[in-house]
């Protein structure tokens, strides 16, 4: 489900598409506060170099209706009392069979 809804949401990034969707990543697994282009950059999450991060953001498109069908599509599931249940994974194993890259082992949050 998960990899279907990152499919679609890398399809509505037309222009420019793999960097704005490595901008995505790199936003949401960086650690703490993002203060600078360059942190994203560097956060482990963007396999890029600093130019394609620029290149993504002053040329890149993105099919805004099509990512708001994408977003509202993605159905949460839900308990019998109705409360949305989400699940992470958080063990320390590393896990190199899952259906993800390999540099994407660890996303630490605080809070």
């Amino acid at each position: 489900m998960l990899s279907r809804f990152r499919s679609e949401v890398h399809a509505c990034m037309t222009v420019r598409g793999d960097a704005l969707f490595e901008l995505c990543d790199a936003l949401l697994c960086t650690d703490g506060p993002v203060r600078s282009l360059v942190d994203l950059a560097l956060a482990p999450g963007h396999r890029r170099g600093h130019g394609a991060l620029y290149a993504g953001l002053n040329q890149g498109q993105i099919d805004v209706a099509r990512l708001c069908r994408a977003l509202v599509s993605a159905l949460l599931p839900r308990a019998a009392d109705g409360r949305i249940v989400l699940a992470a994974d958080v063990s320390p194993w590393l896990r190199p069979d899952a259906n993800t890259w390999p540099d994407r082992a660890f996303c630490h949050t605080f809070g």
